[in-house]
C-alpha cells in the first residue's frame, strides 16, 4: 500500500486509498499529548502514502476535525452498546479501524471485519504480529454482491443474540437505492439491534464534492446526503434514537480549527433536515420490530 512511485500516478487510485487517508488523522490525534483516543497502529497503517493524500486533501480545507470527532462518538457508541448486553460487532468496510487492539472490551466478544479482499489482505500482513482484545474475524467480500453480503448478514445473524452495526465512512458513496437496499438486508437480521452511521446533509455533500475532486477522479464520487436526515432509514425499518452532530462534538472536545466553526457550534442544535445546511453527524439506529 505504500507507494513508491506516487508521482506516476494518482494518490487516490480507488476507495480503498481513503483508508490511509483517515488512518493519518488517527495517527495524528494518537501523537497528541491531550489525545481523546489511542490508536498506536494507524501511522504505520498510513505509510507514506497515507500522508501525502492527507496532506492533498487539506491543501484547501481542514478535513481532520470531524473524523476526530467522528471516531469518539462511535467508540461512544460501541462502550455503551457492549455494556448493554450486544454480543457481536459487525464493521462494514472497516477499512484500517483498529478497535479490536485498541479498546477495552471483553475477551468473548465477537468482532466481525468486513472489506474488500485487498483491504483485508493488506490489514493482516501489517498486524499479524498484533493480538486483539477480543474475537476477531475479517471476511474478504465487496459489500457490492448482495447475494454474498446476504449471505453473510444471514450467518452473522444467526451466530449473535444482539449486534451492533458499523458502517462508518461508507454509506456516502453510495446511492439512495443502494443505502436503501443495505439497510433492508440488516434489518431482515433480528439479531442485528443496533447500527450506527455516519451522515451528511445535502448542503454538506455538495459544499465536499467541490472540495475534493480528486475523490470523484479516482472514481469514487460522493454520493449521499438525504434530504430526510436520519429518518430516512425508516422506510428501511430503522429508527434514528441518538444523533450527534460533528460540529458540536467537535467543538466539545476542542478539535475546532477556527473562530468561524466555533461560533457556528454556538447556534442551537438541529438533527433532523438541513436542508443546504453543512451538517455532518454520527446516528445510532435502532431495529423496527
Amino acid at each position: 500500500m505504500n507507494a513508491t512511485n506516487a508521482g506516476k500516478e494518482a494518490l487516490i487510485r480507488n476507495i480503498s486509498d481513503t483508508a490511509l487517508w483517515v488512518a493519518v488523522y488517527r495517527a495524528r490525534e494518537n501523537e497528541r499529548p491531550d489525545a481523546l483516543f489511542r490508536d498506536p497502529y494507524a501511522r504505520k497503517l498510513a505509510g507514506d502514502r497515507g500522508e501525502q493524500i492527507a496532506k492533498l486533501m487539506q491543501s484547501r480545507v481542514s478535513h481532520e476535525w470531524p473524523y476526530i470527532a467522528r471516531t469518539v462518538r462511535v467508540d461512544q457508541i460501541v462502550r455503551e452498546q457492549i455494556q448493554q448486553g450486544v454480543d457481536l460487532v459487525v464493521n462494514l468496510a472497516a477499512g484500517l479501524d483498529t478497535r479490536p487492539y485498541t479498546m477495552e472490551v471483553p475477551p468473548s466478544l465477537q468482532w466481525v471485519e468486513v472489506d474488500l479482499p485487498a483491504m483485508i489482505a493488506y490489514k493482516e500482513e501489517e498486524l499479524r504480529n498484533e493480538k486483539p482484545h477480543c474475537k476477531l474475524r475479517r471476511v474478504a467480500l465487496d459489500l457490492a454482491d448482495v447475494p454474498a453480503r446476504r449471505k453473510l448478514f444471514q450467518e452473522l445473524g444467526g451466530e449473535s443474540k444482539r449486534a451492533l452495526v458499523i458502517s462508518e465512512g461508507l454509506i456516502v458513496y453510495l446511492t439512495r437505492d443502494e443505502v436503501l437496499a443495505l439497510a433492508s438486508d440488516l434489518a431482515a437480521q433480528p439479531a442485528f439491534h443496533h447500527w450506527v452511521l455516519d451522515l451528511a446533509s445535502p448542503g454538506l455533500l455538495k459544499m465536499l464534492q467541490k472540495e475534493l475532486p480528486a475523490l470523484k477522479e479516482a472514481g469514487s464520487p460522493l454520493k449521499f446526503g438525504p434530504e430526510e436526515g436520519p429518518e430516512f432509514f425508516l422506510n428501511a425499518g430503522w429508527k434514528p434514537v441518538e444523533v450527534y452532530s460533528m460540529l458540536k462534538t467537535a467543538s466539545k472536545l476542542r478539535r475546532l480549527p477556527s473562530l468561524m466553526l466555533r461560533f457556528f457550534a454556538l447556534l442551537p442544535e438541529s438533527n433532523g433536515r438541513q436542508g443546504s445546511r453543512p451538517w455532518s453527524g454520527v446516528c445510532r439506529l435502532t431495529r423496527i420490530n
